[in-house]
């Protein structure tokens, strides 16, 4: 059985780490233009060939969109961004980057700016480059394969991708990979793996965000804001709230659906498909997609651990795969979403898949940190992101899918003077921990064990409740539970 890839989106350098400690195969990331997110934090020159180092270094294989559907001012610009990217070696500290797209009208507010089981697979050797982009343009991708041929071309979900014809015909152009339209069914992605070459890669997305709009080509963002979604600025206008006005009655908001609230009828649930890994390797994706590159840190870690341990369950054993189920269900809930569905996967969506009450997330954890060293002192240092406290009672999550539970002991600022609280966020503090429990998936699993709370022991796992103990380790993550 094909083992699938994880491939796990990153914000900047700090997700990019994360998603590599955290079980990604490959990684994929937006650089400051062409990317279809003007407003994350996208990676500069200097950021992508540090990422892509350190990703090379573990394993893990780095993609990078050049997805915008590009319009003629683009496409000067677009060259010289590709020449950059194939000689990203070089070419940092150098030259200068390609800030936004040339030509294009732009809002001044807008802020564009190893495992050892694995192969490290850069797609060109040593060479410091991305080892595929991707693309939804033909004419980019046209100059892709002109510019720089030695990086692997994948077709984005942009480019409307639902049949085995339109595989074949970017595999007969050279792509080396199509990612699946969001509205194919599992059983269509079946009869496509059919039809195609074996050495022609399907990626689907199975977890994160659904776009309302067919394959994400929403025409409501620049309707409404002058913000064009097909050039990475999308302003989401599928999360607002809507009423009906009609218009010999201008003012007077009638509600679509009987809600006091209004209603938000272009509002999808996210897509979660952690408890179906057999029926996605059975339908043959070579490449498990998760959305979200505009996400945190905590969200990277918890979405990517989770299923790094879900498909490496079912391969290794599907019955520990059904039975660790609990702990994937309630591990994926921990990280900020909206209402799960399956999406597309099995049939079309009804009504159920919409949320037409609220556009709010879920959001029961917040992030405190990465810790990043054990001073001398025994202190886990880290860059502290929201407010926490002494006393406070937290958990640390690990990349093998251990979580600690913890209460902060004593804490102390980047001085080495100490203090009750840390109220001012990315401030270095150090705490030290005392070990209230710990809860691991299980090797032979068993759906009650797992559904329990933390157990507790004393050192190495016979650990006592109570005992100073410092069990992390630089790269674990600290979260909290949210207060309601």
């Amino acid at each position: 059985m094909k083992k699938p890839e994880l491939l796990i989106p990153a914000e900047n350098l700090e997700v990019l780490k994360t998603a590599v400690r955290y079980g990604a195969d490959a990684v994929y990331i937006g650089g400051d233009a062409f990317s279809l997110r003007a407003k994350a934090d996208n990676f500069s020159l200097e950021d992508m060939k540090e990422g892509i180092e350190y990703a090379h270094a573990h394993g893990v294989k780095v993609h990078v969109t050049v997805n915008i559907l590009a319009h003629n001012y683009d496409i000067d610009a677009v060259k010289k961004y590709l020449s950059q990217l194939r000689d990203l070696g070089a070419a940092c500290g150098h030259d200068e980057v390609v800030a936004i797209q040339s030509g294009a009208e732009t809002d001044p507010e807008d802020d564009i700016g190893s495992r050892p089981d694995e192969e490290t697979g850069s797609s060109s050797g040593n060479a410091i480059r991305p080892d595929a982009l991707i693309i939804a343009d033909p004419g980019i991708f046209a100059l892709a394969r002109e510019i720089c041929p030695e990086i692997d071309i994948h077709i984005s979900t942009q480019a409307n991708n639902t049949n085995y014809e339109t595989y074949l015909f970017w595999h007969r152009l050279g792509a080396k990979r199509v990612v699946s339209a969001r509205e194919l069914s599992l059983k269509e992605i079946a009869d496509i793996r059919a039809h195609i070459p074996e050495d022609l890669e399907i990626e689907s997305f199975i977890h994160g965000a659904m776009c309302i709009s067919y394959s994400g080509r929403c025409l409501l963002s620049n309707y409404f804001t002058g913000r064009d979604a097909n050039q990475g600025a999308c302003t989401h206008p599928c999360r607002w709230k809507y009423a009906v006005v009609e218009e010999t009655r201008p003012g007077e908001y009638l509600p679509v659906y009987e809600n006091d609230r209004g209603t938000f009828i272009f509002n999808s649930k996210d897509l979660c498909m952690v408890g179906h890994i057999p029926e996605l390797i059975e339908a043959g994706i070579d490449s498990f997609k998760v959305e979200g590159r505009m996400k945190t840190a905590l969200y990277v870690a918890t979405v990517a651990r989770v299923y790094r341990q879900a498909i490496d369950d079912y391969l290794a054993d599907p019955e520990k795969y059904e039975n660790n189920k609990p702990w994937y269900m309630r591990e994926i809930a921990a990280c900020t979403h909206r209402q799960y569905t399956t999406g597309f996967y099995f049939g079309k969506p009804s009504s159920e898949t919409q949320i037409y009450d609220d556009s709010t997330y879920i959001n029961d954890y917040t992030y405190l940190g990465t810790i990043t060293q054990i001073d001398a002192d025994g202190y886990a240092v880290f860059e502290q992101k929201n407010k926490f406290c002494v006393g406070d009672e937290i958990e640390v999550i690990r990349p093998a899918g251990e979580t600690l539970y913890v209460k902060v002991t004593s804490m102390r600022d980047a001085e080495g003077c100490e203090i009750e609280s840390c109220p001012h966020a990315s401030t270095q503090v150090g705490v030290k921990l005392s070990i209230i429990g710990r809860e691991c998936v299980a090797d032979t699993a068993d759906a009650a064990d797992i559904a329990d709370t933390a157990i507790t022991g004393g050192s190495d796992g016979e650990f006592a409740s109570g005992v100073s103990f410092v069990a992390v380790e630089p790269g674990d993550m600290m979260r909290v539970k949210a207060e309601r």
